[in-house]
């Protein structure tokens, strides 16, 4: 039997900081503690990344990586249950990623380069939305004036990115579980769908809410 190759420590030690990131929140976590989880010397660590900051932004550039790729899938949405999927395909990405999220504000004020970087990808999320409602208009899933679709993809976006920390205000001890996710992501995708109700066609929005009750359950 051939055995595997051992990861890389540079691999190792994203990960295992993604991890403690997402449960903890990176404000709380040290180099310290993740080269103690790793059994791995504060050199090693430092050895690959030598200042958190660039630990961040190596997590966050896989997110952006696999955000664009992600994001494309919105030039093939045309119904709700296509909107559906896509959606919630998003928010498991921003579960992935959550720390980001979670603490942003506070990464943000603290990482140029990051407040830069999620500048882009804010507009390309709207760019995504966008693409998502012309898509389901051109096919007749739903009638939106070309001028709302602008302050509806906003409106997209502003739940996509304050979803989950919306969710934690509510339960801060158990929203960001991992037990929890599934059932809080959902509720994230049908609010965001919800936004398109007074423009869906009536099967479309029908449809809608059965997604919305057999995911649930």
């Amino acid at each position: 039997m051939v055995k595997k190759a051992p990861r890389r420590t540079a691999e190792r030690i994203l990960e295992v900081a993604l991890a403690l990131f997402n449960r903890f929140g990176e404000p709380n976590v040290s180099t310290t503690l993740i080269s103690a989880e790793l059994g791995i010397s504060p050199g090693n660590l430092y050895y690959h990344y030598p200042a958190k900051d660039e630990l961040i932004n190596a997590l966050f550039d896989r997110y952006e990586r696999s955000l664009g790729e992600l994001l494309g899938a919105s030039d093939d949405v045309r119904n709700v249950e296509d909107a559906w999927f896509f959606i919630h395909a998003l928010f498991e990405l921003i579960w992935q990623y959550r720390f980001l999220y979670r603490d942003l504000n506070d990464l943000l004020s603290k990482n140029r380069r990051l407040e830069t970087h999620f500048q882009a990808v804010l507009k390309n999320k709207e760019r995504a939305a966008l693409a998502l409602l012309d898509g389901m208009n051109h096919s007749g899933a739903m009638t939106l004036d070309s001028r709302q679709a602008q302050p509806v993809a906003t409106s997209m976006v502003l739940l996509l990115t304050y979803w989950l920390s919306f969710e934690y205000v509510r339960d801060p001890r158990n929203a960001l579980e991992p037990a929890n996710a599934q059932q809080a992501l959902l509720r994230g995708a049908h609010h965001v769908l919800s936004l398109l109700l007074p423009w869906l066609e009536p099967g479309q929005r029908l449809h809608l809410q059965f997604l919305a009750s057999a995911y649930s359950h």
